[in-house]
């Protein structure tokens, strides 16, 4: 970004030197708060820049791993020397360390994934960083947004997914050294590299000319996702003959993390080598191969949380002594980049072609014609015997709580021994096999700055991808048998009858397709600095391309199983806008709106596309319209932020998979929900106070309200159907009309969030912070197929439950919050310079007093109708209780790194 001129222009300028042996600081970011306004320092430290500003201003020098300098200023028409500026090395640089291991923990569980953290590491606002640092460990989500609405971008080229929308951390884990270079859009402020989304954009900066040249060594120990994590880097800094590479590498590993049998083995490494031709053009080829396995955890019912606590995980169990997990994930997308850069006076060009081919793997442990491993199913427990409907049996049930204690876990020696005493002849009743996701992706990205004159900028770009996916079920394990008989075991039709019925390790059954996916994106934008008004204008075009090609033929879809679907297209449009008033040089307001036309998510295209080409039926496009108002504050103490933001989320598609047995049958079904809005309003506050030279107080919250805005439309799809009864019911679909969501919460993490935090940092380079925070409005996800009118359907008559009164049933399914909970986290470190070494310690114990709380949850469908759920409620600990995630206790994190 360029000055404003004007006609009595002057000049304001300074030299930026470290504080400890005052050497030059090159890069440095040098920036008038609140306006476009930022030039960079020379090799000499110096930089100048001409204004027509008048009034009182702050003006913040930033560069990465240094404390930031925050200087009032007045500006009176009369050129001004600031002489020099000393910056300090920042001792809490360690503190994004601790961000990454709360950002791993989101990643354990799919259906717990808010995965937003990290699009905050590179902010300098109190209240994201508050929302990062302390609310994420409770699973906190920024005015309740998923993922998908936030943009990550390597080098400028976009890297959410096709399929959910949501960036993939995984790829680039572990590498914390090489991604330290970010620049963070908060929400709809407009970016220089994407229209982006309304939660927020990142761009990951790789180049080595942005990091720090030299060597950083570094060791981490903690009790979360993993135990203990090695990191190594190296910059060799620009050379001579214009060359700059980059090598960094890291392991990270643990046994078993917070939660009892979630191990953690992952393995990073990348290169990055950079060309400067000339002070216009520079190249960069960059690589990065990341692995990472992991053993997930499973939500539990509050009965179990009763018995074992909330580190319990029902997944493991004990196999020859070793911790044994069911269900692993495995992710290793390794990427090449090429990047193209050219700058000059007016207009700055980046091109980026990214390609990626990996495999996701998310293990399971099947059972066929043979009792369920799992030891909290609901047979197994004692709520089952209390619920019985032939009248509670509590001899029974104390029988089943003393041996689910007795033996909690999966028993893997069991399950051995049921498929060597098979009657089958070697057929296996139990199978370990991943559901696997093989992609390979291509992205062209082109992005433009343009500086029409010195008060109008535009910024422009296009970009196009195509994703080929591969998804299928692999034999893993045959757990001792010879082969697995490829039947689905509801229907006993078979899953592709092309091929041999015996399954053996290393062969795919069960499904097996392809998705095809294209999306062509192009923006552009303007934005204006007219002294006291700031405007921009931002446009997005839009078109996605969805296409499944099924690779078996299912015995139960025979008609369109098999081959390739229609191909289905989605034009859309976006628009963006803000305006921005400086009332003074120290505080201004501004005003940001967008109305986004967009597809839906590939994830939600297709029914089933395990078994058929079948597609959402009233399938629509989604619709995004929100608007936030601004006030910032930044006086020479005192800087804060107060928002006000309302979005609406119009038109959206969910699918839901579970077993279900209700008014409309017993069966497994795929729930889809069509012509679903959600509304977010609410408020955010950050004020941050100077008290002194070594002490700072901050003051944050967060009152939001998430709620279902409309009456979606539920049909179902029966899973085993036959094909006959496929194509009578068109393709299996039964329409159960209206859903009665509206006014229900959703369970988007806490809707309340309150933090006061303190910090003194000595001048001797030691500083420790403690922050006190306050979660409330937490809800659990709904079951959506109770709020329709087959819930008081009596399966047996067809008719009403008699009791069924409008009365009863919002008893029955009133939606209560989740307990609120207080969390006191401490943070601290010390830094050391001798000789040109670094050496910083950096420690974290969060949760201090141990809290236990849950962090979400959801409803279960299973019990579809009045009469069973009124039921299994009776004893108050029904069967089939709404199940919950239990954030962790008293966790820790140390992370010690030597520079030099």
């Amino acid at each position: 970004m360029n000055t404003v001129f004007g006609q009595t222009s002057y000049s304001v300028s300074g030299t930026v030197l470290t504080s400890y042996n005052n050497v030059a600081i090159e890069g440095a970011s040098i920036r008038i708060e609140g306006k476009s306004i930022e030039v960079r320092t020379n090799v000499d430290g110096q930089f100048a820049f001409e204004t027509d500003l008048m009034g009182d201003y702050i003006l913040r020098i930033t560069f990465q791993d240094y404390e930031s300098k925050r200087i009032p200023i007045v500006l009176d028409g009369k050129s001004l020397n600031l002489g020099s500026i000393l910056l300090k090395r920042d001792i809490s640089v360690e503190q994004q360390d601790n961000l990454i291991t709360l950002t791993d923990a989101e990643l354990l569980d799919d259906e717990s994934t808010s995965n937003t953290l990290g699009l905050l590491q590179a902010t300098r606002d109190v209240f994201l960083s508050r929302a990062a640092f302390d609310f994420g460990q409770a699973f906190f989500r920024v005015r309740g947004y998923d993922a998908q609405e936030g943009e990550v971008l390597l080098n400028g080229v976009p890297m959410n997914k096709l399929f959910d929308g949501r960036p993939q951390w995984n790829n680039w884990g572990g590498l914390n050294d090489i991604t330290r270079n970010q620049e963070y859009s908060n929400g709809l402020d407009a970016s220089d590299y994407t229209f982006g989304g309304i939660l927020g954009n990142t761009n990951i900066d790789l180049r080595p000319s942005g990091l720090r040249p030299g060597t950083r060594i570094s060791t981490s120990a903690s009790n979360r996702t993993y135990a203990g994590r090695l990191m190594a880097t190296y910059n060799s800094g620009m050379k001579e003959n214009g060359f700059a590479y980059v090598l960094s590498g890291s392991r990270r590993w643990a046994k078993e993390g917070f939660i009892d049998g979630t191990l953690y083995d992952a393995y990073s490494l990348s290169g990055q080598l950079e060309y400067e031709l000339d002070d216009n053009h520079s190249f960069l080829l960059s690589g990065i191969f990341t692995s990472n396995r992991r053993g997930r955890s499973s939500a539990i019912t509050e009965e179990v949380f009763s018995l074992m606590g909330n580190k319990y995980n029902p997944y493991w169990g004990l196999q020859d002594g070793k911790i044994r997990n069911s269900r692993e994930r495995f992710i290793s997308e390794p990427m090449v980049l090429f990047n193209y850069f050219y700058n000059a006076n007016k207009l700055d060009l980046s091109l980026g072609l990214v390609y990626q081919n990996g495999t996701h793997k998310r293990s399971r442990l099947g059972y066929y014609n043979a009792p369920n491993p799992d030891p909290t199913y609901y047979r197994y427990l004692p709520s089952f015997y209390v619920n019985s409907p032939i009248g509670a049996n509590f001899i029974s049930a104390e029988m089943a709580k003393n041996s689910f204690l007795k033996d909690p876990q999966l028993d893997w020696q069991n399950v051995y021994s049921a498929n060597a005493n098979s009657s089958l002849g070697g057929e296996a009743v139990y199978v370990l096999y991943d559901d696997v996701v093989s992609d390979a992706q291509f992205t062209a990205n082109l992005n433009g700055n343009f500086q029409w004159d010195p008060n109008i900028k535009v910024d422009f770009g296009i970009m196009n991808r195509y994703l080929k996916s591969k998804n299928f079920a692999e034999v893993d394990d045959l757990l001792g048998a010879e082969f697995h008989r490829d039947i689905d075991p509801f229907s006993n039709t078979r899953n592709d009858i092309d091929s041999n019925l015996e399954k053996r390790e290393g062969d795919f059954f069960g499904y097996n397709y392809e998705f095809q996916a294209n999306e062509l994106r192009a923006y552009s934008q303007i934005s204006a600095d007219l002294n006291k008004w700031k405007f921009f204008l931002a446009g997005q075009f839009n078109r996605k391309a969805y296409q499944r090609t099924g690779k078996f033929q299912n015995e139960r879809f025979l008609e369109n199983s098999l081959g390739a679907s229609r191909n289905i297209t989605f034009s859309n449009f976006g628009v963006k806008g803000g305006l921005t008033h400086a009332i003074t040089g120290r505080h201004w307001v501004t005003m940001q709106g967008a109305f986004i036309k967009r597809a839906p998510l590939l994830q939600n295209v297709f029914v089933n596309p395990r078994e058929s080409n079948a597609l959402v039926p009233n399938m629509r496009t989604e619709t995004v319209s929100t608007l936030d108002i601004n006030y910032f504050l930044r006086l020479p103490n005192l800087t804060g932020r107060i928002t006000g933001y309302y979005t609406r989320f119009q038109n959206t598609t969910d699918i839901n998979f579970f077993f279900v047995d209700s008014g409309v049958g017993s069966d497994f079904v795929q729930e889809v929900l069509t012509g679903l809005d959600k509304l977010h309003l609410g408020t955010e506050l950050g004020l941050e106070y100077q008290v002194s030279s070594t002490v700072k107080l901050s003051l944050v919250s967060s009152i939001g309200k998430y709620v279902y805005a409309s009456d979606p439309l539920v049909t179902i799809n029966f899973d085993t159907a036959s094909a006959e009864e496929e194509l009578i019911n068109v393709q299996g679909f039964q329409d159960l009309g209206p859903a009665k969501l509206k006014g229900y919460k959703l369970g988007q993490g806490p809707q309340q969030a309150f933090a006061f935090g303190m910090e003194y940092r000595d001048p001797k380079y030691w500083w420790v912070g403690v922050t006190a925070n306050y979660l409330a409005n937490n809800y659990a996800n709904i079951s959506t197929i109770t709020r329709t009118d087959s819930f008081v359907l009596n399966p047996e008559t067809g008719q009403r439950f008699p009791d069924a009164t409008e009365e009863n049933v919002d008893a029955l399914l009133e939606q209560k919050s989740l307990d609120n909970f207080y969390l006191l986290n401490l943070v601290g470190g010390k830094s050391w310079l001798k000789n040109g070494k670094y050496l910083g310690v950096f420690a974290s114990v969060n949760n201090v007093f141990d809290t236990t709380f849950r962090t979400g949850g959801y409803e279960q469908s299973r019990n579809g109708n009045f009469g069973q759920l009124r039921q299994d409620n009776l004893s108050g600990t029904p069967s089939f209780a709404p199940k919950y995630w239990y954030g962790y206790g008293r966790t820790f994190f140390l992370n010690i790194a030597l520079s030099f």
